[in-house]
């Protein structure tokens, strides 16, 4: 059952530690999508879609992190 399950923290991967967090959206579609950017090379990493603020909020939790 959800009820009973224990909360786990992902470590935030090695290769996107110092990197920001941006919310990117689809120019065709719209579709918003959340994870760690690369200013370098303009890639988003570890992307996970994103339908509601509470899935932003989720993003930053799930990683031990405090939204902005």
């Amino acid at each position: 059952m959800g009820i009973f399950r224990k909360k786990t923290v992902k470590q935030v991967p090695p290769e996107c530690e110092g990197l920001e967090i941006k919310v990117q959206a689809s120019t065709c579609t719209g579709e918003k999508t959340i994870g760690f950017y690369n200013r370098k090379s303009g890639e988003l990493l570890y992307k996970e879609l994103v339908r509601t603020p509470e899935d932003i909020r989720a993003f930053y939790e799930s990683y031990g992190l405090t939204p902005p």
